[in-house]
């Protein structure tokens, strides 16, 4: 038979202690704290309830029956309504003047055996689940009490009206129960309090390193995307990145009749084969120093320069077209295939930056990008094309071809020099300078 659904509620909270997926970790906490204290009132109770009924007189019997029924409805109450903040307050107040009322119906404090000590659960109960502050006036209502309580034992010695002597050995007893069921309760009480926070500050501990493995994560794709010193900058919310540079080597290399290659392909096959060529480059360009700048279709761009990591960036980037072009025939007889790349070299200046402020790019503009651009789409298939300033400072440390003339949109007649190796005997490296130009914001 299927239970009402409030009914299914009120069974849900009673075996959850109220906990809902939605909870924070100190919600969850304090909920756990007030039902564990509940439990502990109504197992010290049945102890009560018992040793009163076989040794106590008839009297007592009551009193603990009556905070076990005081308890019981508190949590049915919360269990069918969910008001947390009522349950609370309720069971902070039953803490409180219960063992004050019931040690006033016994006869004061010797009768009742220090009943009135169990009030101290009110103030601990208070600085767990609702903190230091909101707990100073409950800890200021059990001094008053207790304070009150004594007064009122003073006076009615004082006037003659003291209840009548107890049993020495009764009062003992209770007395040495009290304390050992109280001094128990107060260490369970606070065992499983510090044991729920240990288990609160493990998750928290578990979620910062989680955290920090995705912040970790985070900066890796960011240096994927920019140059380190470039996303070094923009952690520190700088706006506006733009550097001017008088000498950065810029490359590009295209992939020849890519279009015509691609046409009869499926898009997942040329993906594929994009992805399989440009993540070989990325290694190579890694492994010279080099910074990828972008991919633009398929179209490859490399830079050297923008930092003081290579003493001659544009001796690199010679080394690295020779060594993309090595690979990628290496790689067609390996996969029996004919790609082909051509590749353009222009040494000078430009200017480097962060474009937009989402999905964000670095890039270069400049007249020497736009010529290295050019030289790239005039070569031929195989051919490594450099301008006159690459050239100059590649001479006598790698073999070219004699220049040819080639017409360039914007640039009219420019000469540009093949590149075929290194020369046999290399002249040692010489090293340029990089001086950083900050252009503001780059407008």
């Amino acid at each position: 038979m299927q239970l009402p659904s409030g009914f299914r509620a009120f069974l849900h909270r009673l075996r959850t202690a109220g906990i809902e997926p939605s909870d924070n970790e100190e919600l969850r906490l304090q909920k756990s704290l007030l039902f564990f204290i509940s439990g502990l009132i109504s197992l010290a109770a049945s102890i009560w309830l018992f040793v009163y009924w076989a040794v106590g007189p008839e009297l007592s019997v009551s009193l603990p029956f009556i905070l076990q029924v005081i308890v019981a409805l508190n949590l049915v109450i919360y269990a069918c309504w969910g008001q947390l903040d009522l349950f609370r307050m309720l069971l902070l107040l039953i803490l409180l003047f219960f063992p004050f009322t019931a040690q006033w119906a016994l006869g004061g404090f010797v009768a009742a055996s220090g009943l009135a000590l169990w009030g101290m659960l009110s103030p601990i109960c208070a600085l767990l689940v609702l903190g230091m502050r909101e707990s100073i006036p409950w800890f200021a209502a059990y001094l008053i009490l207790t304070l009150a309580t004594g007064a009122a034992d003073y006076a009615l010695v004082h006037l003659g009206t003291a209840p009548p002597e107890i049993p020495r050995d009764f009062s003992a007893l209770f007395f040495a129960l009290n304390f050992a069921m109280l001094s128990s309760m107060i260490y369970y009480f606070l065992r499983f309090a510090t044991q729920e926070r240990s288990r609160v500050q493990a998750l928290l501990e578990e979620a910062h390193a989680r955290l920090e493995a995705e912040q970790l994560r985070s900066e890796h794709l960011l240096l994927n995307v920019l140059p380190e010193t470039v996303a070094l900058r923009l952690k520190r919310a700088e706006q506006g990145i733009a550097d001017g540079y008088p000498e950065v080597a810029v490359m590009f290399v295209d992939i020849v009749r890519f279009t015509e290659l691609a046409a009869g392909r499926e898009a997942q096959s040329v993906f594929a084969l994009l992805n399989h060529v440009f993540s070989h480059f990325d290694d190579l360009a890694e492994k010279h120093g080099l910074e990828k700048i972008k991919t633009i279709g398929d179209a490859y761009m490399v830079a050297g320069g923008l930092d003081d990591r290579l003493d001659d960036p544009c001796a690199a980037m010679a080394e690295l077209a020779l060594d993309m072009r090595a690979w990628l025939a290496e790689d067609n007889a390996h996969h029996d295939r004919d790609l082909q790349i051509r590749i353009g070299i222009a040494t000078g200046p430009v200017v480097a930056g962060v474009v937009g402020r989402r999905k964000f790019i670095y890039d270069l503009w400049g007249d020497t990008v736009n010529l290295a651009s050019r030289i790239t789409g005039e070569s031929l298939p195989g051919v490594i094309q450099c301008d006159s300033a690459t050239f100059s400072r590649l001479k006598y440390r790698f073999l070219f071809e004699d220049p040819v003339t080639l017409r360039l949109k914007g640039k009219g007649m420019v000469s540009v020099w093949r590149l075929l190796g290194p020369a046999p005997q290399a002249a040692p490296a010489m090293r340029f300078t990089t001086l950083d130009i900050d252009v503001g914001d780059g407008t």
